[in-house]
C-alpha cells in the first residue's frame, strides 16, 4: 500500500498507448486513477471529466493515466464508444491490469468492495515519482475532476513557495504562512509583515 511522500510502486504495463512505466513520467507530474469497469455509467462519466480537462492538466505539467481490471480490447472498445456516443475523444492511455498487479501493488483493491475490481483510487505522484496525494471514493460515486487539478495546483504552490494552502484553496487567494518552530519566532512573527492572526496562524498573498 503506498504511502504519502513515499516512492510510489513501480510499474511496467500494457496501455492502449503501448507501454508505459513508472519511469516514463520521470520529471512531470502523474495523476494515475483507477476504476471499477469498462462500459460503466458512473466510470464513462468521470473519464469524459478528465479528458475535457486534460489540457489543464497539461499546462501543469501533469500526465493523466487510468486503470482497471479490463483489457486493452476492452478499454479501446469503450473509448470508440465514448467517443461515439458522447463526443469526447479519450486522450490518455489507460493501464490493462488483468493480471491486477498494478492494483494491487497501489492497494486499488479492496476486497470488502470487491474482489476483482479496482476502487475509485486517485494518486498524485510527482517528477520525482513520489506520492504527494492520493483520494479513495466508493463504487457508487464519481470523483470531481476539479478538486483534483485545484489539489495538484495547491501542491505545486506549496512546493514553489514553502508555503501551505487553507481549506479550498484556489489560485490568487491568501496562503499560510509556516508557524514558526521555537518561542523566540513566535513573539517575532506578529512583526514580520504578515496578515497576522496569532503566532501560529498568518498568511501572505503570493
Amino acid at each position: 500500500m503506498p504511502r504519502i511522500n513515499e516512492p510510489a510502486p513501480a510499474f511496467k504495463a500494457k496501455t492502449t498507448h503501448g507501454e508505459r512505466s513508472l519511469d516514463d513520467y520521470k520529471g512531470k507530474w502523474l495523476v494515475l486513477f483507477s476504476h471499477p469497469a469498462d462500459f460503466t455509467p458512473v466510470c464513462t462519466t468521470e473519464f469524459m471529466g478528465f479528458a475535457k480537462a486534460a489540457d489543464r492538466f497539461k499546462a501543469l505539467n501533469c500526465e493523466l493515466l487510468g486503470l482497471s481490471i479490463d483489457s486493452v480490447h476492452s478499454h479501446i472498445a469503450w473509448m470508440r464508444s465514448i467517443e461515439e456516443k458522447f463526443g469526447v475523444e479519450i486522450p490518455f492511455p489507460i493501464i490493462d491490469d488483468l493480471s491486477m498487479n498494478v492494483a494491487k501493488a497501489f492497494g486499488m483493491i479492496h476486497p470488502g468492495a470487491s474482489d476483482t475490481s479496482a476502487v475509485r483510487a486517485t494518486f498524485i505522484i510527482d517528477p520525482e515519482g513520489i506520492v504527494r496525494a492520493m483520494v479513495y471514493y466508493p463504487m457508487s460515486n464519481g470523483r470531481s475532476v476539479d478538486e483534483f487539478v485545484r489539489l495538484l495546483t495547491a501542491l505545486q504552490t506549496s512546493d514553489a513557495n514553502k508555503v501551505a494552502t487553507p481549506e479550498n484553496w484556489q489560485p490568487g487567494e491568501p496562503v499560510i504562512v509556516l508557524p514558526p518552530a521555537t518561542a523566540e519566532a513566535a513573539r517575532a512573527r506578529k512583526d514580520e509583515g504578515y496578515d497576522y492572526t496569532d503566532w501560529y496562524f498568518s498568511k501572505k498573498t503570493l
